[in-house]
């Protein structure tokens, strides 16, 4: 698989788009390199495409849309099953694969590929999930049904944390339901989606079903403006998301955007504190905190808890092992790049110049190739810190002290982000109370991140997300269709019903 990268020759490869069923090079003049987090190789080029490149995939897939839309549902999802069936045949490779472009640790990459697969697994329930409604007189000899029908063209932009899972958010359901579509992957990591799009042509897409074009600022403005495109997903930072939204409704396309997150975690005194703890810094630190559900700001409720959960978190973090995720040693990974790790530093330091503590310094790291931050422990954060209000996406752990759940749950509900948030505790009533008052879209209780299942929907709220109707589960049954009322009489004539 890891020699698939380079050219026969030797060289660096630049990947291709896949259009109609063939891998066509990119228009484009520009690339931008892909690079091995853990070591800083560069691994492949990505070609920066141009709006005529969205154009061909847009057109092969719209070409594809009629035949696909009448090919019955349950010979469509057939494919996904074959898909499924080759996703676990491979499934070791493509996590080193992730490994590679991403830098996540090898256990890490196999959950993600886990989760791509679990998305499978629902969207090839489509049958089900495609039902509509019937109702017979509803009036004096008058039927009434509805039924979901596909639209056209879809299109995904997606972002680098989770290469194989994010973008199977959107085309398996997209596909299934009977919509063709248009993938533009993180121009950081595509190479665990090219291999992906190779294992489903060999699980027997038909031709444009499925096409992919690489790129940057242009190619999603394309996406965006592109009058042939049904709807627009896209999962990365706020202002991207809000940008995307904007372009994309203003166009008349169906648009769900996901953006960035601040997520809060309040420990109770009555939680089970070596659970949370472990918990805690696993949600906080995992993925090297490069997940749109990683745990943020720690609240302790109370001064002893506060004290307690301090200590444990600075006790446990210390003795995480960092390194190349292709080690089975290592716990933690590198952030995906250069400018990545610098932002870290930079939010970690902005922490110190406004009053926190830094218990554990992540950038004092003993590598020296790659992109790696270390598990940084901050106390004493307040909620006018830039680090208690930006999103960090490394793996940074802010400590604050409130009194009382009702502080903690007024600190987190004044976040301009509402992801998910976390409650760790043993009481039920506290358990509803946070449930009840909490502005996140996705809560967990005792759970440090809360990522619903496939067969559940997806997505935030306030600044978190943009649109009507989340992610996967039952949501991607009604983003991806456009429902159709039809409304019959049926005059009986008495002639023919006559016996000679």
């Amino acid at each position: 698989m890891l020699n698939g990268i380079l050219n026969k020759d030797g060289t660096v490869q630049t990947v291709e788009n896949y259009i109609q069923g063939q891998w066509v090079h990119s228009l484009a003049t520009e690339t931008v390199d892909v690079m091995n987090p853990a070591t800083g190789q560069v691994i492949a080029r990505t070609p920066l495409g141009t709006a005529e490149d969205v154009n061909r995939a847009v057109q092969s897939a719209k070409s594809a849309f009629k035949p696909w839309r009448d090919t019955p549902v349950i010979d469509r999802v057939q494919v996904l099953f074959r898909l499924k069936t080759l996703l676990e045949e491979n499934i070791d490779d493509l996590a080193q694969l992730c490994t590679v472009e991403n830098g996540k640790t090898l256990a890490e990459s196999k959950g993600d590929m886990r989760r791509a697969i679990q998305m499978i697994e629902t969207a090839c329930g489509m049958p089900t999930l495609l039902m509509g409604k019937y109702l017979e007189e509803i009036a004096s000899g008058i039927d009434c049904q509805a039924a979901r029908q596909p639209m056209g063209v879809f299109s995904a932009i997606t972002p680098f944390n989770f290469p194989p899972m994010v973008p199977m958010w959107f085309w398996p359901f997209a596909i299934a339901s009977g919509n063709t579509f248009v993938l533009k992957p993180s121009e950081r990591v595509p190479l665990t989606q090219i291999e992906f799009f190779k294992l489903a042509e060999k699980a027997g897409l038909p031709k444009g079903v499925l096409n992919m074009v690489h790129g940057g600022k242009a190619t999603v403005e394309a996406i965006c403006q592109h009058p042939d495109i049904q709807g627009v997903s896209f999962v990365g930072s706020t202002p991207v998301a809000k940008l995307v939204y904007e372009k994309a409704t203003a166009t008349g396309k169906r648009a769900q955007a996901l953006g960035g997150a601040k997520n809060f975690m309040i420990t109770l005194p009555d939680a089970n504190m070596d659970l949370t703890v472990k918990t805690i810094v696993e949600s906080c630190t995992g993925c090297a905190g490069q997940r749109c559900l990683a745990g943020s700001v720690v609240l302790g409720v109370g001064e002893s808890t506060y004290q307690r959960i301090t200590q444990q978190i600075l006790d446990f973090s210390k003795n995480i092992i960092v390194g190349d995720g292709l080690d089975p040693k290592s716990q933690v990974g590198p952030v995906i790049s250069k400018a990545a790790q610098e932002r870290v530093k930079e939010l970690i330091q902005s922490a110190e110049d406004e009053g926190a503590t830094i218990l554990l310094d992540g950038r004092k790291t003993a590598h020296t190739t790659g992109f790696f931050i270390n598990p940084t422990v901050i106390s004493g954060v307040t909620p006018d810190m830039r680090i208690a209000k930006e999103e960090v996406f490394g793996p940074v752990i802010c400590l604050g002290k409130v009194s009382s759940l009702d502080e903690a749950i007024d600190w987190l509900n004044t976040s301009q982000y509402a992801n998910t948030a976390s409650l760790f505790t043993s009481s039920g009533a506290a358990a509803r109370q946070f449930s009840y008052g909490a502005s996140p879209g996705m809560l967990g209780i005792n759970i440090g991140v809360p990522a619903p299942m496939a067969f559940f929907s997806f997505g935030g709220a306030k600044d978190s997300f943009f649109g009507d109707i989340k992610a996967h589960g039952q949501a991607s049954a009604d983003f991806y269709t456009d429902t159709k009322v039809t409304i019959s009489r049926w005059v009986k004539d008495s002639n023919i019903w006559a016996t000679s």
